[in-house]
């Protein structure tokens, strides 16, 4: 099925997951501090990771960012903090998904299974060769390269895909649900976690909600990306 990297620190959580996710067909393999998670991501290959937040020696949010330094696998936090604002900042910081404990072992395998599904999808098709073009914005799917003006985007892996998926659609209102099916692989979610990656990705893009140039929502139908309107004098010059 998946070979899947446990990161936690409490004996009985641990053996508990090991039982469940090896009982479920994973391989399985497992560690209690944040160095050692980085070691065993350095040298084998994973899946998927399941990370717990409070580690003995270092942070959970401080070794997602160092795991996200090393690896594109999918990371799914576990833990016990359930603060909106903590959550939003994992997901800022490359988590794919969180679950707050305690959470049911059904709960648990429908996220791997949404994880995985988006990994594996995307590793069967392939990217698309073709450069997306609107505007100014550049996007190159097949080299996850992405350029405003000439100038290129530090993005997220999660920011990439939301720009290469509007950006295949210029112009069109995509609802919140196909952001959610496509982008997340989630046939359900909050829709806070769209909007935190709109709003980073607004930003790396120099807009705004208020003063949007390339990303336009549309209150209770989604989300479009479309050229900026040229300013007075910037159109086409008469002939």
């Amino acid at each position: 099925m998946a070979s899947v990297l446990v990161v936690e620190d409490d004996q009985f959580v641990r053996s508990a997951l090991i039982r469940h996710l090896t009982d479920a067909s994973h391989t399985v393999r497992s560690v209690g501090t944040a160095l050692e998670a980085l070691r065993e991501v350095a040298h084998f290959r994973f899946d998927v990771v399941i990370l717990d937040l409070g580690l003995p020696d270092l942070d959970g949010s401080e070794a997602l960012k160092m795991l996200r330094g090393i690896t594109e696998v999918p990371v799914i936090i576990a833990t016990a903090r359930d603060d909106e604002t903590e959550i939003v900042r994992l997901l800022n910081a490359g988590a794919d998904d969180y679950l707050t404990k305690p959470f049911s072992v059904e709960h648990l395998s429908a996220r791997i299974a949404a994880v995985l599904r988006r990994s594996r999808s995307g590793a069967a098709e392939g990217p698309p060769s073709s450069v997306l073009r609107v505007g100014g914005l550049t996007v190159d799917p097949l080299r996850r390269q992405a350029d405003l003006d000439g100038v290129r985007l530090d993005l997220t892996r999660r920011e990439f895909d939301l720009l290469a998926f509007l950006a295949g659609r210029p112009g069109v209102v995509v609802p919140r649900k196909e952001l959610l099916a496509e982008v997340w692989q989630q046939s359900y979610g909050d829709d806070q976690t769209i909007d935190v990656h709109l709003s980073w990705l607004r930003r790396k893009l120099g807009e705004t909600a208020a003063r949007p140039r390339y990303l336009h929502t549309l209150r209770g139908v989604g989300v479009k990306l479309e050229p900026p309107v040229p300013a007075e004098g910037e159109g086409v010059p008469p002939r």
